[in-house]
């Protein structure tokens, strides 16, 4: 993937109502981030605002302003997800406060590593104060991401500063972990607006991937496709974008109204939202003890919905307690393992911890049954998490499109992973599917033994129909996917519709012998009025499973001929039928039922079927009430 020409970063704001965010960013960029009427009406932020710091160099850090009110943290929350690094402000002359606290954390939860700590309003206090102030910031910060961040007052008034805070973020920008552009486009989105003369507009920060304009894309959870109409980043259009920049997307043919914040835009055909997440969950030191199947507030991307908390293995956490568990959620989200999140209490509404998703598609699992899966996806590798997920699947497999979907990662390194896994012999691949080694061996044996007992219960049936064999696989909603295992299976063949051990061969025992040759006779000698499968039973005193084992077992050899279900003529008399037809169609070019009829010397009941036998096999060809003859 070719690497974009300017490189992007995205900052974003934290700290305390009325400390200054929105101005210091004005200062910085020139850009009022406040775009509101009741914003500028009331001299505060009340949701995202958006600007951008443009180096000669060619690095641009986009801005993310979010609200300081504990009241609006939901806002707050919708624009921390996709940032790189954080500009946490604290005013000089109120010093630390509840929000620079709650921010704090919800960065640290985040696991956001860089930033830089400004120190506000710097002109409106002497420099003793300041100087406690800063000791104050610095033991406030002490064993956070925050740690060893510069501590630099600063003021938008008089412009102290301000120059070498500009060139701190830049210094900054550089240490940063570059998102995943070779990863699957991803972009929570943050605004939905209309532009005269263009339409519909979404803006959000892309957190991998690549987009261009004419892509086709997918709005999800809704499941709307369209595709890019126009691309702006930086206030720029553009033909490409790429993860890590704010983006601004022209939508073709997408009402405003079908739109919010929380969806997002995807490349198609590789996510799929879910309702449960299993996640890795940290509870903040100060947090309230949570119980198991408690309701919370979850906040991932610029998602919010309210959802279950099941714990796995204990029944509460603790306050700096860790935990797996499960969220049940009222509505579906787009998520991927490794993203992070955030959990506020249901009521009243207050941070209370948060961590990383592990799975968001979970398996079923029963309290007790253990959770070593999940501690790999925590702190195992790439390869080790994907040979997981791939392992736990059983006969469903996971195809390569799903995997990269499931999990945050480089599509070379998830391509370098698989590989490795197969040459390891870990995996095993059919087509575009993966199965774990461990998984077929289990397959290929249960298969056998299966296929085993039935040919000694059924000797004359030619294998297990693929539909039965699918109703045998209990519990698992892909088992159409068990098909694509069976041409792995060295000893066992599927023919059609059925399965069956290359071994196996149809036996009869003398006395099905004789009764083989019994039905022929009696097929034989009727002629064009054979008995019906009922009367051929009871004709033959022999049971209805018997029968039509050797009924098909017949039409199988060739022997017989299946008309219907109840009616069957020897291939003897079949093939006389047809060079009757024949005699008869070299003399006259249509034929009527009651012609039909006399030729074979038989019924009405026996002629209608025949006839539509003949129809459906394409040899005659009903024209009103006569026949035309159809081969050669």
């Amino acid at each position: 993937m070719k690497e974009p020409s300017l490189r992007s970063v995205i900052l974003g704001t934290a700290g305390h109502i009325d400390h200054g965010k929105s101005t210091l960013v004005k200062a910085l960029t020139g850009i009022d981030p406040d775009r509101l009427k009741e914003e500028k009406e009331r001299g505060i932020t009340i949701d995202l605002g958006f600007a951008n710091l443009a180096y000669d160099d060619g690095t641009v850090v986009g801005i993310v302003d979010v609200p300081g009110h504990e009241k609006l943290i939901r806002n707050m929350l919708a624009g921390a997800g996709g940032i790189d690094m954080v500009l946490m402000v604290i005013a000089a002359d109120e010093g630390i406060m509840p929000q620079s606290r709650e921010h704090l954390a919800i960065c640290e939860l985040l696991k956001i590593k860089k930033g830089i700590i400004a120190v506000t309003k710097a002109d409106l206090v002497d420099e003793e104060w300041l100087q406690l102030i800063v000791d104050d910031v610095r033991s406030f910060v002490a064993g956070t991401f925050l740690e060893d961040a510069d501590i630099l007052p600063v003021s938008a008034r008089t412009g102290l500063n301000l120059d070498t805070l500009k060139q701190r973020i830049r210094s900054l920008a550089e240490k940063v972990r570059p998102k995943l552009i070779n990863g699957i486009f991803r972009l929570p989105i943050d605004r939905v607006f209309t532009l005269k003369g263009f339409g519909t507009v979404v803006t959000g920060t892309a957190l991998s991937g690549t987009i261009h304009l004419e892509s086709p894309v997918e709005i999800l959870p809704s499941g709307l496709t369209t595709k890019v109409r126009g691309l702006q980043t930086h206030g720029r259009s553009v033909q490409t974008a790429y993860a890590g920049q704010r983006i601004g997307v022209n939508l073709q043919g997408i009402e405003k109204e079908a739109l919010r914040r929380g969806d997002v835009v995807v490349s198609p055909g590789r996510f799929e939202p879910t309702r449960m997440i299993d996640v890795s969950l940290r509870m903040l030191q100060n947090a309230p003890t949570i119980k198991s199947r408690s309701l919370v507030h979850l906040y991932s991307g610029t998602a919010e919905t309210v959802g279950r908390v099941v714990i796995y293995d204990k029944d509460e956490v603790k306050a700096g307690e860790g935990c797996f568990c499960q969220l049940r959620l009222t509505e579906p989200v787009v998520v991927e393992a490794r993203d992070r999140f955030i959990i506020r209490r249901f009521s009243p509404l207050e941070t209370i911890g948060g961590g990383e998703i592990l799975d968001p598609h979970p398996i079923r699992r029963r309290r007790g049954t253990g959770t070593e899966d999940l501690a790999v996806f925590e702190t195992g590798d790439l390869k080790a998490a994907i040979e997981t997920k791939v392992q736990r699947s059983l006969y469903g497999g996971c195809r390569v499109s799903e995997i990269e979907g499931w999990i945050q990662g480089d599509l070379e390194d998830i391509s370098a992973a698989i590989h490795q896994l197969l040459k390891e012999g870990k995996l095993i691949r059919s087509q575009e599917t993966l199965f774990h080694l461990d998984a077929f061996e289990t397959f290929r044996q249960s298969l056998r033994e299966s296929l085993k007992a039935f040919h000694q219960g059924n000797p004359l049936k030619p294998g297990l129909s693929k539909e039965e064999l699918k109703a045998r696989i209990k519990g698992d909603r892909r088992a159409d996917k068990i098909f694509e295992l069976l041409p792995l299976v060295e000893d066992v063949v599927a023919e059609r519709e059925m399965v069956r051990l290359k071994e196996f061969r149809v036996s009869l025992s003398t006395a099905g012998e004789d009764m083989r040759n019994r039905i022929l006779s009696v097929l034989d000698k009727e002629g064009f009025q054979p008995p019906f499968k009922a009367e051929l039973r009871e004709k033959l005193s022999i049971d209805e499973k018997q029968l039509n084992d050797l009924l098909k077992l017949l039409s199988k050899e060739g022997l017989v001929v299946r008309i219907t279900d109840t009616v069957y003529l020897s291939r003897q008399q079949h093939d006389r039928m047809i060079g009757l037809l024949r005699e008869f169609f070299a003399k006259k070019p249509e034929m009527t039922v009651a012609e039909f009829r006399d030729l074979l010397g038989t019924t009405r009941k026996y002629a209608l079927p025949f006839l539509e036998y003949l129809d459906g096999h394409k040899m005659t060809l009903r024209i009103g009430d006569v026949r035309k003859f159809m081969l050669k």
